[in-house]
């Protein structure tokens, strides 16, 4: 880098030459006096100009990283002061002047909506020599990057699959055996504990105790519940960025980013339960997560979401993903093309219980021109015609901007008024 006069310098060295020689050739002295001080201030400062150059980095903060904010620390090393400039994107986050002892180190925190990998921020700094006379050019932007992972909101009740797994769970399932509430009383038999005995019932019905009673109950399952995000769509709420050719704003989030809260809030809520979730992505073609339990596998799946993202043309798959049999599948996508609606039925054909999860944003559309404005309806009215052959197909719907909790919590309802349902 290069050292140059600051602009103030200059004009004050130009003033004092000026004043020096008026005062000069007009024998005033209090001129000459005036001129001389910037003149003189200004030589020196000058010539104390730094020889090194500023630098500026970015580290990972020492800080636990906490929900939609991304944390790191500006390094600064510089033999002066230096003017420090924080961006993201467009937008200017943070213009300062700081004094540094040749290092100094600054905390950085950015609130963000969005989720999946991103840059912090980008960071440059400028130079400052001593009394301002000098000063250097603007260092190469720094920045990092950070994976954001989906921060999952709280959900009530949920949907079960109409069958219930495995030996273990949290659920009460129409299979004989132990955890569960009462089925019936039955005599006993070869294979009946002892301790299942009734003895009330027993003595009521055999009070010559010539016959033993055994209370039976259900047994505990699992459900099997596997998320399914479909990445090949991210729209935020202006439909004018759907092109591509205009990003969506930070301060928006898009349908992937609410797909990624979606899927990490219902993984947190089965997996609460004891259930085994799993994760697929319906815009690219990787080995799936299969189904799991316990607070790991819910690390693995928000993980997992937050590297999801569309990847090149839209996907066309030949068949749908293959679903273990008997789970519950929660398909979340804005369903603006057929091939999300088509795996759909697939699915629901084939027995599983299928919800689909809406997460298209909120629209703006009042700076909308006529001609988009009549885009968009075309658009609209083809996903609700497509919307409502799913829930022909019996396919239950839930829109995500909404209030997802009542129309889970609903759904789950729904299911136990069904006779043999979640058994």
């Amino acid at each position: 880098m290069i050292w140059e006069r600051s602009r103030a310098t200059a004009a004050g060295v130009v003033v004092g030459l000026v004043l020096v020689a008026v005062g000069a050739l007009l024998g005033r002295p209090d001129v000459a006096v005036l001129g001389a001080a910037p003149l003189v201030a200004g030589v020196w400062d000058w010539r104390r100009r730094p020889s090194t150059d500023p630098a500026v980095r970015l580290e990972a903060s020492d800080e636990p990283p906490a929900a939609g904010s991304l944390r790191a620390d500006i390094v600064t090393a510089a033999p002066a002061d230096v003017l420090l400039g924080v961006r993201r994107g467009v937008r200017v986050l943070a213009e300062a002047w700081v004094r540094v002892d040749r290092t100094r180190r600054l905390p950085l925190v950015v609130h963000t909506v969005r989720t999946g990998p991103q840059e912090v921020a980008f960071v440059d700094v400028q130079g400052v020599g001593p009394g301002a006379a000098s000063v250097s050019e603007p260092s190469a932007p720094a920045s990092r990057s950070a994976l954001v992972l989906p921060a999952p909101r709280p959900l009530g009740d949920l949907p079960l699959p109409p069958r219930l797994r495995g030996l273990t769970g949290a659920h009460e399932s129409r299979r004989p055996g132990e955890g569960g509430g009462l089925r019936d009383v039955h005599p006993f038999s070869p294979g009946d504990r002892l301790r299942r005995i009734d003895w009330r019932v027993t003595a009521r019905r055999a009070p010559d105790l010539h016959e033993l009673y055994v209370r039976r109950e259900h047994a505990l399952a699992e459900a099997v519940v596997v998320l399914v995000v479909d990445s090949r769509d991210d729209v935020g709420p202006d439909p004018m960025t759907w092109r591509g050719s205009t990003p969506a704003k930070p301060e928006d989030p898009t349908s992937l980013d609410l797909a990624r809260q979606a899927a990490a809030s219902a993984a947190q809520g089965f997996l609460d339960l004891g259930d085994r979730v799993g994760l697929d992505d319906l815009g690219a073609l990787r080995r799936p997560l299969p189904p799991g339990g316990g607070r790991r596998q819910l690390d693995r799946i928000r993980h997992a979401l937050a590297l999801t993202r569309p990847e090149g043309d839209p996907l066309r798959r030949l068949r749908a993903p293959q679903i273990p049999s008997g789970a519950l599948v929660l398909l979340f996508s804005t369903f603006l093309d057929d091939e999300a609606a088509l795996v759909a039925s697939v699915w629901r054909r084939a027995g599983h219980r299928v919800i689909a999860v809406d997460v298209l944003p909120t629209l703006r559309e009042r700076q909308l021109g006529e001609r988009e404005r009549l885009a968009m309806r075309l658009i609209r009215m083809a996903r609700e015609d497509r919307l409502a052959e799913l829930v022909d197909l019996d396919v239950e719907l839930v829109t995500w901007r909404d209030q997802p909790h009542i129309a889970l919590a609903s759904l789950a309802r729904r299911a136990q008024r069904r006779a043999g349902a979640s058994r």
